[in-house]
């Protein structure tokens, strides 16, 4: 076996098992949220507002590749019918797809860990006591998001196919319009400090 099926190979594996971890820990740290005595953290918006399809949009698009992903582990078969591009499909490519999808998700961990009683999900009707400008939102607005997104782009790598291009795109495109909507909420929030906040961070 060369090195190209090698890498490949364990890379059926390793999807399944990262995404069964990307949904344990969502689940575990939403529960231990609540069990902390806040009463909810994840705030989708109003039914079926922009926020609310955002959120709806991503979940399906997370619980999509958490199936496609374990299936493909059992049911090898299936990568017949998911547009792979075989000459993307080669073990530097799809080594460097894992590792940027590893470290995405590890640079989210981090920032959900940063933010402590703070993180929420969504845009928390209650709004925020105080405008979070320290830590890793010194570099960036929109930490988390970024880590999302470098994840998702790591996701095309492992598994390049017309099927990760779809996630993509469906991802990239969630993100931002709730990047957009969060910024409203706080430029709401927090007009003259939020504005010079912004001019000065990505």
């Amino acid at each position: 076996m060369d090195s190209s099926s090698t890498i490949v190979e364990f890379t059926r594996g390793y999807l399944a098992v990262f995404y069964t971890c990307v949904a344990a820990f969502y689940a575990l740290r939403i529960t231990a949220k609540k069990r902390a005595g806040l009463r909810e953290v994840v705030f989708p918006g109003e039914r079926f507002s922009s926020t609310w399809w955002n959120h709806m949009l991503f979940r399906a698009l997370r619980f999509t590749i958490w199936m496609v992903c374990l299936f493909r582990y059992f049911f090898p078969g299936i990568d017949s019918y998911l547009g792979f591009f075989a000459y993307l499909n080669v073990w530097p490519i799809v080594l460097a797809g894992n590792i940027l999808l590893t470290a995405g998700f590890i640079f989210t961990v981090v920032t959900h860990f940063s933010l402590g009683s703070n993180w929420r999900s969504g845009i928390d009707p209650n709004g925020s006591e105080k405008l979070r400008t320290e830590g890793f939102y010194k570099l960036s607005c929109n930490p988390m998001f970024l880590g999302i997104a470098a994840a998702q782009v790591g996701f095309l790598l492992a598994m390049p196919s017309v099927f990760s291009v779809g996630c993509l795109i469906i991802g990239l495109y969630t993100l931002h319009s709730q990047a957009l909507a969060e910024e409203a909420h706080l430029m709401m929030l927090f007009p003259k400090d939020y504005q010079h906040y912004m001019g000065h961070v990505r």
